[in-house]
């Protein structure tokens, strides 16, 4: 596991908050060719296969190269890698890189040893702002996956449901006139009615691990000067789906519920859900491993097939100060991903 510890160094030293990743991404190529690696490149995603599709099911291994910029509390240079009582300190270890290299090993180890399955291993860009330039770019080279692993600090239990996102602005629409009169129709009341069915509506599908769907009101706009009656009240709406619908399926749903103008600011953060009686979650489970529903968005949103979201570390030191990963956990979970994929039938 030395090299891939050193690799996992060398990477901390690279500044790559998302969309900067280009630095990272080189050292990263230069490493898989050194070590005989055929990596192909698509801006600053990478990607190996094991193989030539061969009519196997596919299992697409992927982790993020890109990091959030450091957080204000650091003591020591997040770019710095230290290693300290067995803990590697440094911006990314824990948030993706002990996946990264904890899969990177994962497919050196099993990729061309007979599997009833191909492999592909992807290390990909801009999945903390969820860009275009990250998965997205490379999902149509890579080819139909019939299971993702997305690696994620979760402490090797498997997420098998996440939230999603939607994000909608809303528009109520009045007539305007004087407050002194009783003229004009006010568009705060006409939106009140609809606010208060994103207060309060429940869909009909919950999830397991996720709950119902959220929906919560978080901004509101409307009115010139007090006296006069608004003709226009802007509301945001931010919707988290548990698993059980698509953004797509809910926004029709929503815009047919309320009277206001609903606009969508995008659909592709999609909420996630894997059948617990799939092959890869039962076979977890017959190791010990638990299912919980993340909270948390990842590259899981941008994917339509099947995905499980496991990895060393833990999330809470995400996206903090001082973050690291120790190093036996991303020892451990190379072992625990091949017992979870070894002669696994899909």
């Amino acid at each position: 596991m030395d090299q891939y510890i050193e690799l996992l160094k060398d990477l901390i030293r690279i500044p790559s908050v998302s969309r900067e990743e280009k630095a990272a991404a080189d050292a990263l190529e230069a490493w898989m060719l050194a070590h005989g690696l055929e990596p192909r490149r698509k801006g600053n995603n990478l990607w190996i296969c094991d193989s030539e599709p061969d009519g196997r099911p596919t299992i697409l291994l992927n982790a993020h190269i890109d990091t959030v910029k450091p957080a204000s509390g650091y003591d020591r240079d997040p770019f710095t890698p230290e290693v300290i009582d067995g803990k590697l300190y440094g911006l990314g270890s824990n948030d993706d890189g002990g996946s990264l290299v904890a899969l990177l090993a994962v497919y050196m180890n099993m990729a061309g040893k007979g599997q009833p399955f191909r492999l592909i291993y992807s290390a990909t860009a801009e999945e903390e702002v969820s860009g275009r330039e990250g998965l997205d770019l490379i999902l149509p080279e890579i080819g139909e996956i019939t299971l993702g692993i997305m690696g994620e600090p979760t402490g090797m239990q498997m997420a098998v449901a996440e939230r999603g996102l939607m994000v909608l602005d809303c528009t109520a629409v009045g007539k305007s006139g004087h407050a002194a009169r009783n003229e004009g129709i006010n568009a705060i009341y006409e939106a009140l009615e609809d606010i208060n069915w994103f207060r309060n509506h429940q869909f009909e599908k919950v999830s397991d691990y996720l709950g119902p769907v959220k929906m919560s009101v978080t901004q509101i706009n409307a009115g010139t000067q007090h006296n006069v009656v608004p003709d226009k009240c802007t509301f945001v709406v931010d919707v988290r789906p548990n698993g059980m619908y698509s953004n797509i399926e809910l926004l029709q749903k929503i815009k047919n519920s309320v009277r206001c103008q609903v606009r969508e600011r995008s659909t592709r953060i999609n909420s996630s859900h894997i059948d617990i009686e799939h092959p890869v979650i039962r076979r977890g489970l017959s190791l010990g491993l638990s299912t919980f529903g993340s909270p948390t968005t990842s590259n899981q949103a941008l994917v339509s097939f099947p995905t499980v979201k496991i990895g060393p570390g833990d999330s809470a030191r995400s996206h903090s100060a001082n973050e690291y990963i120790i190093i036996e956990e991303i020892e451990q979970a190379v072992g625990i991903y091949m017992q979870l994929l070894d002669s696994l039938a899909l």
